[in-house]
């Protein structure tokens, strides 16, 4: 490899760094302040539509294509088959990828904030520590999905999460517990059954109308969220915290909310809750 060509190398890695440390510490918790500016991704290598098509037209199943720190902003990619590409570190903030396939693709310490992602398929995507606050995933598939990361404000409307593997990484905290943040955000008739969401932030976050039957969310954070209609029968709710939610309607039936905190909470009086675990007394 030229000279030159190393220095450029390196100078995008070193700038992938910084965002992957950025990233940690938005998935800890920090403000979008914190976080890099659209303006600010300049170091990345620029591609457009044409570059990215031919890039994958180029993979092989031996050689997934490497899209590694590069900008795809506000790019048109809807319903392009990303063959199990390379995105580490890559910026799609604002890009169309409605209907994509992205399923096994590698997205740590991505950027998709305000992506269109309505439909696009990311089973089996590894997600750890990728930024998408506001990204529109109505119907989207991330069934087995690994998912560490920011979904605040994301429209996850009818999504299929079921099986979704977003537990807080227990072994990575150097820099603070690394969990997944998925406040504020809609996921109103969403499947998340089975899936593992322990010790995530579901805060002021609508789960309305939501499967999560069977579904563990261990230490989890359900202040100010709507389970309205929710089904949560069989599910692992331990120590979790329940301030000024809403219950009415749900089906707790032989949930487990052992440990929990729950205070102001609505329309438990509603709920089913046979062989439920850790709930007050029905009066």
């Amino acid at each position: 490899m030229a000279m030159g060509s190393e220095k450029r190398l390196g100078s995008v890695w070193r700038r992938a760094v910084g965002c992957a440390a950025a990233a940690f510490v938005f998935a800890t918790g920090a403000t979008h302040a914190q976080m890099p500016q659209m303006g600010e991704f300049s170091g990345y290598q620029r591609l457009d539509r044409a570059q990215v098509l031919a890039r994958l037209a180029a993979a092989t199943p031996a050689a997934a294509a490497d899209l590694r720190s590069t900008n795809l902003s506000n790019l048109d990619l809807a319903r392009v088959d990303f063959k199990r590409a390379d995105l580490t570190a890559a910026v799609m903030n604002g890009a169309n990828l409605a209907g994509a396939n992205l399923s096994g693709c590698n997205l740590t310490v991505s950027f998709a904030e305000r992506a269109n992602l309505r439909e696009a398929d990311l089973r089996g995507a590894q997600m750890f520590s990728m930024q998408l606050g506001g990204a529109d995933l109505r119907g989207a598939n991330l069934t087995g999905a690994r998912f560490i990361g920011d979904l605040r404000h994301a429209d996850l409307r009818g999504a299929n999460l079921q099986k979704l593997d977003g537990a807080a990484d227990m072994k990575n905290q150097s820099m603070g517990l690394m969990h997944a943040v998925i406040s504020s955000a809609d996921l109103q008739g969403a499947d998340l059954h089975e899936a593992d969401l322990s010790r995530a932030d579901l805060s002021f976050t609508s789960l309305a109308g939501a499967d999560l039957h069977g579904a563990r969310i261990f230490g989890g954070d359900f202040s100010g969220a709507s389970l309205a209609r929710a089904n949560l029968a069989g599910a692992d709710l331990r120590e979790s915290t329940f301030i000024d939610t809403d219950f009415s309607g749900a089906d707790l039936t032989g949930a487990d909310l052992t440990g929990s905190v729950l205070r102001n909470v609505r329309g438990l009086e509603t709920a089913k809750r046979a062989g439920a675990k850790g709930l007050p007394a029905e009066r």
